[in-house]
């Protein structure tokens, strides 16, 4: 090899944050394998597969093809230009909730209503709204940074416009999604430097409100007492969790082999889903869970150090971009792992890079494309070069 041809190279590869890149191709892959794995035995029996074997392998990994393609679309726009669009995706994100509440439009699953069917791809508006929610955050946090002491001003339009997102998800219903996206705006109006009594009174406000949300409504009662004793109705409330934690126990250090998993076959609901990780806790053991983590926590660590990057280079809007990406993504994989392990109350949320689910494949990969552009921009910016 040339000269020439390594320093072309290590041009080239000085412009992308490599460890980033690595890691969502590794949660990408793994994520595809497990699906297949999860979903085998599932579609080889439903007549909605057409029994054929691999049905959802195909469907994931086209899934994955339109994220990645997606992601290198999202990659193309400029930081500032995301921050133009920021407003009118979050108002296309609310319009499409609406949509999916209206009969003949959106398409409903098990009592929820949370799809809107395309052809033969189903949308999930409450996907999207979490990536529109980072982006209209930030934007929304430097805008009135100029005002950020004034209670009126800095907190009461967010609120307002949460409190509409919360009411038309909960109608839905999408509790899961709901907390996601209140976790990341508080998060983001406290590393935009909001006042800090604000954010106390969220910490103390929000857990009440949610206790109400849960007291008056039977099914989500219903869910927390299930997963409070599972063991107490296995056959009842209590059944998707015991067979997931049965799957844990069955795992043990280094599972019982790559396909060999039992608790997939017909026992434990929505296992190519929402209950991914107990499926690789069952085949892969302790060591395959502790991957998923490692790779979560470098994910977090790296949008964080952007975040960071960003900040110093005074590029407020992009550094709040990667942390609220970090924070999304981060407690999204928590509230997933707490729900399969029984440490939280079972929750429709998936696992991010890595379960079935078309909207949450491809808006995953755009925020890791969203975290490759901050990044591109930090390396140019701190190199003088335009952005």
């Amino acid at each position: 090899m040339t000269t020439t041809n390594l320093i072309g190279r290590h041009q080239v590869l000085e412009k992308y944050d490599e460890v980033l890149l690595w890691i969502t191709i590794a949660l990408l892959v793994f994520g595809l394998v497990m699906v297949y794995s999860a979903s085998l035995a599932t579609a080889a029996a439903s007549k909605f597969t057409g029994f054929q074997p691999a049905y959802y392998l195909i469907r994931h990994g086209l899934f994955i093809f339109i994220g990645v393609a997606a992601g290198v679309a999202a990659f193309q726009v400029s930081l500032q230009n995301w921050q133009k669009l920021a407003p009118y995706l979050f108002f296309l994100g609310v319009v499409l909730l609406v949509l999916v509440l209206i009969p003949g439009i959106g398409h409903s699953v098990n009592g929820s209503r949370r799809w809107i069917s395309l052809f033969s791809i189903n949308l999930q508006p409450s996907e999207f709204i979490k990536l529109f929610a980072v982006l209209y955050a930030a934007d929304y946090t430097v805008r009135k940074s100029l005002i950020k002491n004034r209670l009126s001003q800095e907190f009461l339009p967010m609120f307002a416009v949460m409190a509409l997102v919360g009411f038309l998800l909960l109608q839905e219903p999408d509790m899961g999604a709901f907390v996601v996206i209140c976790m990341v705006a508080m998060c983001i109006l406290f590393l935009g430097g909001f006042n800090i009594k604000v954010f106390i009174g969220l910490v103390f406000a929000l857990p009440i409100a949610f206790s109400a949300l849960i007291i008056f409504s039977p099914y989500r009662m219903q869910r927390v007492i299930g997963f409070m004793d599972p063991w107490s109705d296995p056959l009842g409330k209590g059944y998707q969790l015991s067979h997931a934690l049965i799957a844990f126990g069955r795992g043990e250090w280094f599972g019982v082999g790559l396909g060999g998993g039992l608790e997939k076959l017909f026992y434990l609901p929505e296992a190519h889903t929402d209950f991914l990780l107990a499926v690789i806790a069952e085949e892969l053991g302790f060591m395959g869970v502790l991957v998923v983590i490692l790779l979560f926590a470098g994910l977090i660590v790296r949008a964080f150090a952007i975040g960071r990057q960003a900040s110093t280079l005074d590029r407020q809007f992009a550094a709040l971009v990667a942390q609220g990406i970090a924070v999304w993504l981060g407690f999204q994989a928590m509230i997933n792992i707490g729900v399969n392990t029984g440490i939280l109350p079972t929750k429709g949320l998936t696992l991010p890079f890595l379960s079935f689910g078309g909207s949450s494949v491809v808006v995953s990969c755009i925020a890791a494309a969203l975290l490759l552009r901050v990044d591109w921009e930090n390396r140019r910016a701190m190199k003088g070069l335009p952005v």
